[in-house]
């Protein structure tokens, strides 16, 4: 019901009629990793957000375990299972450690993210020149029943290109978008993404988004780039 999620726009132009929210749970283990007790619990968490009405759990497990553990995807795996309707999304490098957690658990949806090992945080998206690299690590994902979507900066020359190695879908980076938000720069920061995701729906993707989106940022987002189908937040 759109009325009572503050997180999706009644005017969202995407072809279900709705955008799907994505819990990301990777500050909550941040958190716990400070001490040993185990507080807050990840797992809790997660449960928390499907019990409010979460279509999904993502986690972004690093080599470095510096937030979400291996365990934890385990456990999280196995708690999806409890929630049929809902998605698992496991994102990462897939040239790191992402694709044992992806034969593991094969989880409904995997994000391929080129960040590297030390990296603060994601901060672009594949470059077209990556992807004849990738390509044979999406057939692989699929083949295990995942859908793959790859983290992509709105560029819409991108689009075709992630669409010829098979990928299902892009997960556009939207920090430059939140960053601009409330500023001069906004209607601009739209406009490009606004771009990306038509030249993607041209091509045949599905369309998530994800980085720095919030409740003070999203709607404007929704209401003005089409075919949003997901964010993680």
């Amino acid at each position: 019901d759109y009325t009572m999620n503050p997180l999706v726009a009644p005017e969202s132009n995407d072809r279900h009629g709705r955008c799907a929210l994505s819990v990301n749970v990777n500050k909550v283990a941040h958190l716990r990793n400070t001490r040993h007790l185990g507080i807050p619990s990840v797992l809790r968490a997660a449960t928390l957000c499907l019990e409010a009405g979460a279509q999904g759990i993502t986690v972004h497990p690093r080599p470095d375990e510096r937030h979400i553990r291996a365990q934890d995807v385990s456990e999280l795996a196995v708690l999806m299972k409890q929630w049929p309707h809902a998605e698992f999304n496991i994102e990462g490098n897939p040239f790191d450690n992402l694709m044992a957690f992806v034969r593991e658990h094969r989880p409904h949806q995997t994000t391929f993210v080129p960040d590297t090992p030390g990296q603060f945080t994601s901060d672009h998206g594949f470059a077209i020149d990556d992807l004849p690299r990738v390509a044979p690590l999406v057939a692989e994902a699929c083949a295990l029943g995942a859908r793959v979507s790859l983290f992509m900066d709105p560029d819409p020359e991108a689009m075709r290109h992630v669409a010829a190695i098979s990928a299902d879908s892009v997960e556009l980076y939207t920090e430059p978008y939140a960053a601009s938000h409330g500023t001069e720069k906004q209607g601009a920061q739209l406009a490009r993404y606004a771009a990306a995701a038509n030249a993607a729906l041209a091509a045949g993707l599905g369309i998530n988004a994800g980085h720095d989106l919030n409740r003070a940022n999203l709607t404007d987002f929704l209401r003005s780039v089409p075919g949003v189908q997901e964010v993680s937040i």
